[in-house]
């Protein structure tokens, strides 16, 4: 049997953060166990930027991210005798009350290992069509949006050409976009609630950008098609979320994504009796997210979902330090304070459509603001603030003098005014790398700076049709004005 003080499950942002923080706070036996062959967890595949801005203090792709907090990690595990072992390929089978844990790997085959204390850091998964309970057949082309995105920004593979997009979630508006830059036409993204469910900016940045329509109160009620999808009936719904008889329309596709939620990943919390929040999906916590069972602690998406891997990184801070804490004998924190005092999580804050914008939201108008005249001579532009995740409703007054109003940083009035004068964005997209060995890889790139936004396709298209050779580092500038932000 292997032996540690603290065993942390998940190699993604709370795990690394998590076993960096036992080490710095003097633990120096710490066991980080991943599934993957890498370590970055779902960062690996989001090759978006939006990452880092609180943690790192600038903007950052999720491989970048992932990159910096490994670099972190390898900071306080240098040295003669490391305090954080790495297992990765390795499967958590079970863990167990008394902290004993059951994994297998193909090195080592089935295996045990005492802990202290443990970290469950091991993320959440999508909603998947059985979850949803649509009616209709089971044809090829319908997927959550996490799996089309591995496919198309780690294997390379096109999952469709003429796409929907069920639920208005982060990753769904995020997948609207990257499939218009792969080359599909995306149809529509459909919610059934009043109000999208991902963040103000993707709505301007991934929908209204491209011309994607959103359209509300909206489901899907049937699935057509036999080997592959031919298309979809979408229904109206009423306000207790019930389709409205009479209110069909069929819709031609090939692929549907599903971004409907998200759910802790709790099974092996469940084995070892750890009491579960049925209001987020998570294990119940101390203030120092220690769950109900002593010295198994929680943090991340596994304890409830985080809008911002920066602040997952904030909280497995907390959770490393206080379980290094309990392993030393200084914790405070008792399971039946993690019962009888649950901590009270916010949901997501969920900016409001302006009314001015909603008509051509709902048509998927390309513009990514409306222009109105007011008191009938002076004419005003509303737009949602894309620099950071607050996604501020800015107004701005238009004239010799621009006046904007509505920013809680001085970058909004920066990007009000160029989004008038010059509209700007950053390009996110994968390359193709030849290895030594004759193989083909990708990589994700983006463009080495903002650039204008008409100009995208045309960047898009260079990198979609070239190939570079390996190696290839993250900072490295591949082509001209395409900086690689993974490498092989």
């Amino acid at each position: 049997m292997r032996n540690y003080d603290i065993v942390v499950i998940g190699g993604g942002p709370a795990g690394l953060a998590a076993a960096k923080s036992a080490a710095e706070n003097g633990c120096t036996s710490i066991l980080l166990i991943e599934r993957d062959t890498k370590l970055g967890g779902i960062l690996n595949q989001c090759i978006h930027n939006g990452f880092g801005l609180s943690h790192f203090g600038e903007e950052l792709t999720g491989p970048e991210y992932a990159y910096r907090a490994y670099e972190e990690l390898k900071s306080v595990n240098n040295g003669d005798h490391p305090a954080i072992e790495i297992l990765l390929d390795t499967f958590v089978m079970e863990i167990t009350p008394d902290k004993k844990i059951y994994a297998m790997n193909k090195t080592d085959g089935y295996f045990e290992i005492s802990a202290k204390a443990i970290i469950l850091a091991m993320g959440c998964r999508e909603k998947a069509r059985g979850a949803l309970a649509i009616p209709g057949t089971r044809p090829a082309g319908v997927m959550t949006a996490g799996l089309a995105q591995h496919y198309v920004n780690i294997d390379g593979y096109m999952v469709g050409r003429k796409v929907v997009v069920l639920g208005s979630g982060d990753i769904g508006l995020i997948m609207a976009r990257r499939m218009i830059l792969e080359g599909a036409e995306v149809l529509a993204c459909i919610e059934i609630a009043p109000q999208p469910g991902g963040l103000a900016r993707n709505i301007t940045q991934c929908l209204r950008d491209y011309g994607i329509p959103l359209y509300l109160r909206k489901t899907v009620t049937a699935i057509h098609g036999k080997s592959r999808l031919t298309g979809i009936t979408v229904s109206e719904v009423d306000d207790k979320y019930t389709p409205i008889p009479g209110t069909e329309e069929e819709i031609e596709c090939d692929t549907l994504l599903l971004s409907c939620g998200l759910i802790p990943e709790n099974e092996l919390s469940r084995k070892a009796g750890i009491s579960i929040n049925p209001k987020t999906g998570g294990p119940f916590s101390s203030d120092c997210h220690e769950t109900s069972v002593p010295g198994i602690f929680a943090c991340g998406n596994v304890l409830h979902v985080h809008d911002l891997a920066d602040n997952v990184t904030k909280e497995a801070i907390e959770a490393g330090k206080a379980a290094a804490l309990y392993v030393s004998g200084e914790s405070a924190s008792t399971s039946e304070q993690a019962v009888s005092s649950p901590k009270v999580f916010p949901g997501k804050v969920v900016t409001p459509i302006d009314p001015s914008m909603a008509e051509a939201l709902a048509t998927g108008g390309p513009s990514s603001s409306s222009t109105q005249e007011l008191n009938g001579d002076t004419a005003v532009t509303r737009m949602t603030c894309i620099i950071c995740p607050r996604g501020c409703s800015l107004t701005v007054t238009l004239g010799d003098d621009p006046r904007v109003s509505g920013n809680s940083c001085p970058r909004g009035e920066s990007y009000a005014i160029s989004e008038i004068t010059k509209p700007m964005r950053t390009l996110t997209t994968t390359i193709r790398v030849r290895k030594e060995d004759g193989s083909i890889t990708r990589v994700s790139v983006k463009s080495k700076g903002e650039i204008p936004k008409d100009q995208i396709f045309d960047l898009a298209g260079k990198i979609h049709h070239t190939i570079i050779e390996a190696p290839v580092s993250v900072g490295d500038e591949i082509i001209p004005g395409v900086v690689a932000t993974s490498g092989t």
